[in-house]
């Protein structure tokens, strides 16, 4: 039977380097000695200490270090009255504290270099950890939202063909219930999309597709799309553009993520507002501001806004305290900075008098 050959283990290897590294310093230490030992003492030898002072501090403990620096400096002294066939004048003991001083301070500073090398190679782990996890993360939210959306899309053709009825009548009960279910499909599948974008957005920044928009028309789309929703929780939608104001809502902007920024300010205005309530879009010209901006404005009549709210209102995930009728994921608001903030405008929230809150947006106009 052939034995098989047998391999050191890291453990043991890193056992053979530090033996080695005693040896060498044991060595060079002894070498010094008897250096210091045969010479004068206006000869300073000690000079090379720092050495194998530096080779202990990079390559074994701390501990070992600073005690070879105190027997450095001890033997640097020792050696004014050793071998002591010499006179011991000022000068050299000048030149022997010197010595002390410089083997001290190599000392400190190689032991504050092992210092700074072992934190930044903690960080470098920590952050490549980091680096392993948000790819991770990110392939998981991705691969994740992907299959969610194909059942989520095969269920509301399904509905829509009940709707439709394609398999026989459909009773007026029925298509309440339809309707409540293609909502609830719908509301799903739009969270999955945000936490996709998102993610997707935090990884490549947004992308933006830009042409003339005119806001007077986005806003009628987006309310004449939310009616049902607003409908279902008893909530009115107000938008009434003055002749003025609909000729010069014009913004450079990327059409589809702007839908998605009204349509996500009204969303969370109709679920703040209390029942029979009423959510109102105002448009508004800034033209005293350089350049011009554009800004639309939406007005519940809800609680309004706890004050330590309004910081973090459009952070990831943020949710808050609030009189809701129905909860959210708190992405909506955080996606909405990320899409208005890429088209170079600005997104804010606001309490209003004598109830309710604002949440609006201004973007720079374009003059189509």
């Amino acid at each position: 039977m052939v034995d098989r050959p047998t391999y050191p283990s890291p453990h043991q290897l890193r056992q053979v380097s530090q033996s080695s590294i005693l040896w060498i310093t044991g060595g060079l230490f002894t070498v010094i000695i008897l250096l210091e030992l045969i010479s004068s003492a206006d000869y300073v030898f000690s000079y090379l200490y720092i050495g194998p002072i530096l080779l202990a501090t990079l390559r074994l403990n701390s501990n070992f270090a600073f005690r070879l620096t105190l027997l450095a400096s001890f033997l640097t002294l020792f050696n004014l009255w050793i071998p002591g066939s010499h006179i011991i004048t000022p000068y050299t003991v000048g030149n022997r504290i010197i010595a002390v001083a410089a083997i001290v301070v190599a000392g400190v500073l190689s032991h504050r270099n092992r210092y700074y090398e072992e934190a930044i190679a903690q960080q470098q782990t920590k952050l490549q950890l980091q680096e392993q996890l948000a790819t991770f993360r990110e392939n998981f939210v991705s691969t994740l939202t992907h299959d969610l959306k194909t059942p989520l899309l095969g269920a509301i053709e399904t509905l829509e063909v009940f709707q439709q009825e394609r398999f026989g009548r459909v009773t007026e009960d029925q298509q309440q219930v339809l309707a409540t279910m293609m909502r609830s499909q719908k509301t799903s599948l739009r969270l999955v999309e945000t936490v996709l974008d998102i993610y997707r957005n935090d990884a490549e920044g947004v992308r933006l597709t830009k042409t003339p928009v005119n806001l007077v028309e986005l806003v009628e789309q987006v309310v004449h799309t939310l009616s049902d929703l607003a409908s279902s929780y008893r909530v009115s939608i107000s938008f009434n553009p003055t002749a003025i104001v609909a000729k010069a809502c014009w913004v450079d902007g990327d059409c589809l993520q702007l839908h998605r920024v009204v349509s996500n300010l009204l969303i969370n205005a109709i679920y703040h507002s209390p029942i029979d309530g009423k959510v109102e879009v105002v448009l508004e010209s800034w033209q005293d501001s350089e350049p011009s901006q554009q800004v639309v404005k939406v007005l519940d009549e809800g609680l309004g806004i706890r004050p330590e709210e309004l910081p973090q209102l459009f952070e990831r995930f943020y949710q808050g305290c609030s009189d809701r009728q129905a909860k959210g994921s708190g992405l909506g608001l955080y996606l909405s900075r990320q899409i208005i903030e890429a088209h170079g405008g600005t997104i804010w929230a606001e309490n209003r008098v004598p109830c309710g809150a604002a949440f609006g947006f201004s973007l720079p106009t374009s003059y189509s």
